[in-house]
């Protein structure tokens, strides 16, 4: 290997943090568009009411609000597979590591999958395959993540802790991602067929005791890569949890401060959006602290030890 393959790719790691920017586009809009519920403002795709997608006159719908935010998320789509095209393009230009151009092609047919994905939700007008399709967007989401923390990783010297920790702790880090995804599945359920309000309410209190005390584990770890994914997961979840509050009550009303839910009201529409770009977020960094601790202990940075000790709780 080369010393100018053996140092990080500069170009590689910004374009790699911007990947999750480009990503959060479609993403984030297609989150309005399901608080709206303007999945079908177009019952055709790939065209838009019989108009090639870059020709359409969008900006003339700017006071039909389910149009307008339909093809916005559209185009935000197609942003993020150029964007994709180009990573890949780079990528193999500048010659990076074998895994790294095998993550950029990854990321370009996850694109194009969720593209076809929304296309079919439109001709078939199924509202189960709008709810698949926003789960595999909090996941594409959670892959650009990765594949920053992976760009970031590569060159740098491995870190030499030597830290211990529970098994019990070490298994519950690295399944926080599934529990948080099943979280994230019940909430599509909530959103997009109505049901498993109960189930969502309850894994959410599940999801939240786990992501603590994951995360007290990673901040005592005395590993500064595994507090740093601690720092992460504790604001994402700390943001998602006042999202989720907010969301409640201005979805459900909160009666004992007299606020009354009004169906479509602007904050209703914001902070139920929000909520789900948030968990996405929570899905995100739960996986990125999950990785990163495979990646400790396959290395030796991290030793499980068979029992947790009792003095100190999660070590």
């Amino acid at each position: 290997m080369t010393e100018r393959q053996q140092q990080p790719d500069t170009a590689i790691q910004r374009l790699a943090t911007l990947t999750c920017v480009v990503a959060l586009l479609p993403i984030t809009i297609g989150s309005l568009v399901t608080t709206l519920k303007a999945g079908m403002a177009f019952a055709d795709w790939p065209t838009s009411d019989g108009h090639n997608m870059l020709l359409y006159p969008w900006l003339n719908d700017l006071k039909n609000t389910d149009k307008f935010v339909e093809h916005g998320h559209r185009l935000a789509g197609m942003v993020i597979g150029l964007y994709s095209i180009i990573l890949l393009a780079v990528a193999l230009r500048r010659r990076a590591s074998r895994s790294i151009q095998a993550w950029t092609m990854v990321i370009l047919v996850a694109v194009i999958a969720q593209g076809m994905l929304g296309g079919m939700r439109v001709r078939m007008n199924e509202q189960t395959l709008a709810m698949i399709h926003s789960i595999t967007g909090g996941l594409f989401f959670t892959l650009c993540w990765l594949f920053g923390q992976k760009v970031r990783r590569e060159g740098k010297p491995a870190a030499n802790e030597n830290v211990q920790t529970g098994a019990l702790g070490s298994f519950l880090v690295m399944a926080l991602p599934v529990l948080v995804l099943g979280q994230y599945v019940l909430g599509g359920f909530f959103r997009h067929l109505g049901t498993m309000l109960h189930e969502h309410i309850g894994g959410a209190i599940l999801v939240t005791i786990a992501a603590v005390s994951s995360t007290a584990l990673l901040l005592r770890s005395g590993d500064h890569l595994l507090a740093r994914r601690g720092r992460w997961l504790l604001a994402a979840l700390l943001v998602q949890v006042s999202l989720g509050i907010l969301s409640w009550i201005t979805r459900m009303g909160f009666p004992l401060a007299g606020w009354v839910a009004v169906t479509g009201a602007p904050q209703q529409v914001l902070f139920c959006s929000l909520h789900t770009v948030g968990g996405m977020f929570l899905l995100a960094t739960s996986a990125s602290a999950g990785v990163e601790f495979y990646h400790a202990v396959r290395t030796g940075r991290v030793s499980s030890l068979n029992t947790v000790v009792p003095e100190g709780g999660l070590t």
